[in-house]
């Protein structure tokens, strides 16, 4: 018999319940290429989507993967695999496109069919969804109407801050309740930590690796201490520091490629000093 792994937390942990989230798409897809030129570029996503996976397994811990359809479309075994390890799968949409330039009717086809897809591969019901570039504004609102019509229960795509990409900054923090699409749906927002009074960004991706694991550490603590879930979210190329660099703007590379080396350490501390779970759970939905 093994002896009991010392970072693994006990079967009784009472610590506040917090979301861990995967954004599960490739290098390439967060980076303002359009996708009609992917498959110009090298594709890593199964090798470091399957690290991640062994990352999570080492603490027992469990997921929500926000899938690309563009990505289960190509490597379906990849997300049977990811539901068969006991993670939940949600959708990521299926172009990665801003949805705030998007069409209302283009948005639901693309929607549609990644739900269609990721049902299928899973075996599972599709209950949330997160926008690419978490590009849910005020000019893209009606989204919301969408994803209710099309049954899904909880969207994690607000970032109450301002960001040249996306944000509310005024937007409500905690998890709540939208009327959407003649239903309701449970929003998530993406964690801030209320600093000076602004919200200041620390829940994951570039934040995390800038930001010293310290900061992170004090800013989920915080919120938990007020009575409130974290949400924390990652992409699979953080923890590949050797995937391809090529020439982006300068705003967009100093994020990206911003202290690549330090997210896994950084996470495999995180994943032991907090309890997550899927943001189904967190919500209690499905």
């Amino acid at each position: 018999m093994s002896p009991p792994d010392p970072h693994r937390p006990p079967a009784t942990d009472h610590r506040p319940l917090n979301a861990l989230t995967i954004d599960f798409e490739d290098w390439y897809q967060g980076l303002e290429i359009p996708h009609t030129r992917w498959d110009e570029f090298e594709e890593r996503i199964v090798p470091a989507g399957r690290h991640l996976l062994a990352v999570l397994a080492e603490t027992g811990t469990r997921a929500t993967f926000f899938v690309l359809g563009w990505v289960a479309e190509r490597y379906p075994a990849l997300v049977r695999e990811i539901a068969a390890a006991g993670h939940e799968i949600a959708t990521h949409g299926w172009s990665h496109s801003f949805v705030y330039r998007m069409e209302r009717g283009a948005f639901r086809d693309e929607l549609s069919r990644s739900i269609a897809l990721l049902r299928e591969l899973a075996g599972q019901p599709i209950l949330g969804h997160r926008a690419p570039f978490f590009s849910i504004t005020r000019e893209s609102l009606w989204a919301l109407d969408v994803m209710g019509e099309l049954g899904l229960r909880y969207d994690s795509s607000i970032y109450p801050v301002l960001n040249y990409r996306y944000g509310i900054s005024d937007a409500e923090r905690w998890p709540h309740a939208v009327a959407a699409g003649g239903t309701t749906l449970l929003e998530f927002p993406i964690s801030t930590w209320r600093l000076w009074g602004r919200n200041v960004p620390i829940a994951g991706g570039a934040y995390f690796r800038i930001f010293p694991y310290a900061v992170t550490r004090h800013a989920f603590r915080s919120i938990n201490r007020e009575g409130h879930p974290a949400v924390f979210y990652l992409h699979p190329w953080e923890i590949d520091p050797r995937h391809p660099r090529i020439r982006l703007p300068r705003r967009i590379a100093m994020t990206h490629y911003a202290n690549l080396p330090a997210t896994l350490g950084r996470l495999r501390r995180l994943l032991r000093d907090f309890r997550f779970a899927p943001m189904r759970e967190v919500l209690n939905v499905g």
